[in-house]
């Protein structure tokens, strides 16, 4: 009892009779308890002093590096009817193999003979520009000879020019000589009329002189006349030039214009046969898209669209193919006050649903069933869910993921910062702080494992 009052009744009372009494006279104090917790306590203190890592956890899915590694829903180019189904859910299929056969479902489509009644109006359609095509050709070629023609008429016009202006040249000096010759016989007719008066030439020698006088008068009107003559020559043919040029030129400008005609309806023609060659193409490849086939290889993993003669619309998802082969990928989301922690680079610990493991937060490389990875790309924009995306991809420098996990199951990741004391964790928990500001020393971007496909 505790001895709390002055008077005390301890005397009173036979201590043999309660058992309580005896419990606690046999009660002794054990030595090695004590020892114990002061090991105890030494091992705390010095595991104060261990290393420890900060770290991120967040939560996850599995997912897949590339775009075309994903699952991917195979859809319908056109509408028609299901004719037959070539694969049931769970079949591997290759690229290029066959899911689905469709059948015609509009009326404007309906022709059997669609398709080559197309392409002998395209054919028409192109041999009637091809004679168009002639027809200009035979046009050129006579705009040629129109032209040979014109310069042939011109060399003629050209030619006879030069003669008048010989002859022109041959009247003048003519004229030249008349004058000179009309000349001689005025002067000759004044010595006879002197003569004469003086009685020493006859009046028939007079008359003659007077006559040679008429002569040359008379000779120098005819060349006049003659070169007057000429003059209008040259400008009848001046005249002829210019109506010749006129004519031909009259003559070209209405085989261009029919060229041009005939130019442009062929033309049209070629419009009309591209178009109708457009709709040939599209038809065949219409009809070979009735044939939908595989765009990867993959497993079939579920068939949207039941039974045969189902009208389906172009667009329409038909079934879900997962690829065989993918790089995987763990997308992870951090919160905003993290964010400035998280370098490309940087590596991670993460554990797979399905997978046993045994985590130890503090020591990521003693603990059991984690896997290794490297932060590969941060998105630069926040998610619907408030945080930051991330996406991890494997670490070429430890154990391989497992071959069996699938896309979307879930996974935690341990996103690994810097080293610390224990103490010093715990201190910082303690208050609230964030994890060190830790920026590592190799911070590249991990390059894609898997090369792109081109996509066709």
């Amino acid at each position: 009892m505790l001895n709390i009052s002055l008077k005390s009744v301890s005397n009173y009372l036979n201590k043999s009779e309660f058992r309580s009494y005896e419990t606690l006279s046999s009660r002794t104090h054990s030595k090695s308890l004590l020892k114990a917790l002061i090991v105890l306590s030494i091992i705390l203190m010095l595991g104060m002093f261990l290393p420890w890592t900060q770290n991120i956890r967040s939560n996850g899915t599995v997912t897949t590096l590339n775009p075309y590694d994903k699952p991917q829903n195979i859809q319908a180019l056109i509408g028609g009817q299901i004719e037959k189904w070539y694969v049931t859910q769970g079949d591997l299929v290759n690229i290029g193999d066959t899911i689905v056969k469709l059948t015609e479902a509009k009326e404007e489509y309906f022709d059997p003979k669609l398709l080559a009644n197309t392409n002998e109006q395209r054919l028409a359609k192109l041999q009637s520009a091809n004679a168009y095509n002639s027809k200009s050709r035979f046009l050129a070629d006579q705009l040629i000879a129109i032209e040979d023609l014109r310069q042939s008429k011109l060399q003629q016009l050209k030619i006879k020019q030069q003669q008048i202006n010989l002859e022109i040249e041959s009247m003048q000096q003519e004229k030249i000589a008349a004058d000179t010759y009309l000349e001689n016989a005025k002067n000759q007719l004044d010595r006879m009329m002197l003569m004469y008066d003086k009685g020493i030439k006859s009046l028939t020698e007079l008359e003659a002189k007077r006559l040679s006088l008429r002569e040359a008068e008379a000779k120098i009107l005819s060349i006049n006349n003659k070169l007057l003559k000429q003059e209008n020559d040259k400008l009848n043919v001046n005249q002829e030039v210019e109506l010749t040029n006129s004519d031909y030129n009259q003559k070209k400008a209405k085989i261009a214009s029919e060229i041009n005609a005939a130019d442009s309806y062929r033309f049209s023609l070629l419009g009309e046969s591209n178009k109708l060659e457009s709709k040939v193409n599209q038809l065949i490849q219409r009809e070979k898209a009735f044939v939908i086939t595989s765009p990867v290889a993959g497993r079939i993993n579920k068939v949207l669209k039941n039974g045969i003669g189902e009208y389906i619309k172009a667009q329409d998802n038909i079934a879900t193919i997962v690829p065989n082969t993918y790089q995987k990928a763990v997308e992870l989301y951090i919160e905003p006050m993290d964010m400035p922690l998280i370098k490309e680079g940087k590596k991670v610990r993460i554990q797979f649903d399905g997978w046993p493991a045994i985590v130890f937060s503090g020591w990521p490389n003693n603990s059991f069933g984690t896997f290794g990875g490297i932060v590969y790309s941060i998105d630069n924009d926040i998610s619907e869910n408030g945080k930051y995306r991330l996406l991890v991809i494997e670490d070429d420098i430890e154990k391989p993921w497992p071959d069996l996990i699938r896309i979307g199951s879930g996974a935690r990741g341990l996103l690994l910062l810097n080293d610390v004391k224990v103490y010093y964790e715990i201190w910082r928990k303690l208050n609230g702080f964030p994890p060190d500001f830790y920026n590592p020393e190799s911070s590249k971007k991990v390059k894609n494992k898997v090369p792109l496909r081109k996509i066709k």
